[in-house]
């Protein structure tokens, strides 16, 4: 039987989306690197390397700054090396969603109280751009259409690597959470979604608050892993 991290890993490596794409989107596929996936193997091995079931808290997808260049979900190349320990080469610029969710992990405890209760995903594990710049997988409607299947099947199979059912966390409280809701209420993926405002709003326009989403944050995730523990 494979661990977590080594079912993650394979996941991960093995992601080929074929799907259509609007015109000028182009996909950002991360773990079609070699450095990207040693890093990620490091990675999920250091942290998930047993059989403990985890509560998922899912972003929208992968960005050009956080996963798309570590192809770790909400850390960048600086939070890779000075929070989680593992060296790398990657740019060394900072993602304001990374800050945020590692400044989260810092007062939940740390990276190895964080990770052996969570898995951080994303509802679509492969991000997009358009002209450059990142875009999400709601933007557009055909997009959301064309990715649905993909994002439906990615979901589960992410979840037999070993998530807690019972609960879910969205970050996004808006469109990634009524779409998570929408596909969750057809194939029964969690028994209960907890939004949460996501960490780029966050950092981006309600950043004088950040103290109290901390807060909020903390509350959530500390009744989830007292879930998690049932």
């Amino acid at each position: 039987m494979k661990s977590f991290g080594t079912t993650t890993v394979d996941f991960l490596k093995t992601l080929n989306p074929n799907f259509l794409l609007p015109d000028e989107v182009s996909f950002l596929n991360p773990y079609k690197d070699k450095e990207v996936v040693a890093i990620l193997s490091k990675f999920y091995l250091k942290y998930f390397n047993d059989y403990n079931k985890r509560i998922f808290i899912l972003g929208i997808n992968p960005g050009r700054l956080g996963a798309g260049i570590t192809g770790v979900a909400f850390t960048d190349p600086i939070c890779l090396q000075n929070d989680c320990s593992i060296q790398n080469s990657f740019p060394k610029k900072s993602e304001l969603s990374s800050t945020f969710i590692y400044e989260v992990i810092k007062k939940y405890g740390g990276v190895n109280a964080f990770y052996s209760s969570f898995f951080l995903g994303a509802v679509c594990p492969i991000g997009f751009t358009k002209k450059g710049k990142n875009i999400n997988y709601y933007d557009d409607a055909s997009l959301i259409e064309s990715s649905r299947h993909f994002i439906q099947k990615s979901i589960m199979k992410q979840i037999k690597n070993g998530a807690n059912r019972n609960l879910a966390i969205c970050l996004g409280e808006g469109s990634n959470y009524r779409y998570l809701k929408e596909i969750n209420n057809q194939h029964n993926f969690f028994k209960e979604i907890i939004p949460l405002a996501h960490p780029r709003f966050i950092m981006q326009y309600r950043r004088k608050k950040m103290n109290d989403y901390l807060k909020a944050y903390l509350k959530v995730l500390k009744n989830a892993a007292s879930i998690n523990m049932i």
